[in-house]
């Protein structure tokens, strides 16, 4: 409930704020829509050795004293969409959710954040996502909330520092490290992918009239299922 109620204060600042074409596309998603989404694991027991990214980064957890003005929503000549996802990440930060990590470019600054979320903060994850993800089991740890700060895309971060940050899972007694993407997100996919991360999962998506229904299916059983339709049945 926490999380809807500010997802609802958010959407009332766009409004209040003339950016309603997010808006719009919020509530007209939740009244019916239909999408899909890949998890992705990775075995971080397993060695792997992380890409290098376009220029060196070191990875450790937030700081109190951190610069995060690029999540600055007032910030001149910000298009809708780029508000409505540094909102999301202001509202993560909000959550009580602590374990996020971020890179340090050579200039001192951060250029990138995403959070390693152990099974121990299952009721958070749900008080703040609702049913989106599946309960973590104690060996395993969800990456949520990537965040690549509009001055350093396209520098290959989200890969390097991703596999740094799921890296730390093995410190905690954690073998396998999950994320989900839109499966529409072909440049977010390669990049889970160069970190380390395979697909498994798939999870359905459907609003209908505000009301979310979520199915996760195995990735063998989609593929069989699709192979039928495509024989057709049987």
């Amino acid at each position: 409930m926490h999380g809807l109620l500010q997802r609802v204060r958010d959407l009332v600042r766009l409004v209040v704020g003339g950016r309603s074409v997010e808006v719009w596309r919020a509530v007209t998603r939740r009244l019916y829509s239909r999408g899909g989404s890949i998890g992705l694991r990775r075995d971080v027991s397993a060695p792997f050795a992380a890409p290098a990214a376009k220029l060196p980064i070191a990875v450790r957890p937030l700081a109190p004293g951190d610069d995060l003005s690029f999540l600055d929503v007032h910030q001149p000549g910000l298009s809708d969409g780029q508000v409505f996802e540094r909102l999301g990440q202001l509202r993560l930060l909000e959550s009580g959710i602590s374990t996020c990590y971020v890179a340090v470019g050579p200039d001192g600054k951060l250029c990138y954040m995403q959070w390693l979320i152990p099974a121990s903060e299952n009721d958070r994850v749900r008080a703040f996502f609702g049913n989106l993800y599946p309960p973590l089991d104690p060996d395993e740890a969800l990456l949520e909330g990537a965040y690549t700060p509009e001055a350093y895309r396209g520098r290959g971060i989200m890969a390097s520092a991703m596999a740094q940050i799921a890296a730390r899972a093995a410190e905690c007694g954690v073998r396998w490290v999950i994320t989900f993407v839109d499966e529409a997100n072909a440049p977010s996919l390669k990049g889970c992918e160069r970190a380390g991360f395979a697909p498994y999962l798939r999870r359905v998506e459907a609003y209908r009239l505000f009301r979310r229904v979520i199915a996760f299916i195995p990735l063998i059983e989609a593929a069989a299922a699709a192979s039928g339709l495509t024989s057709g049945g049987g």
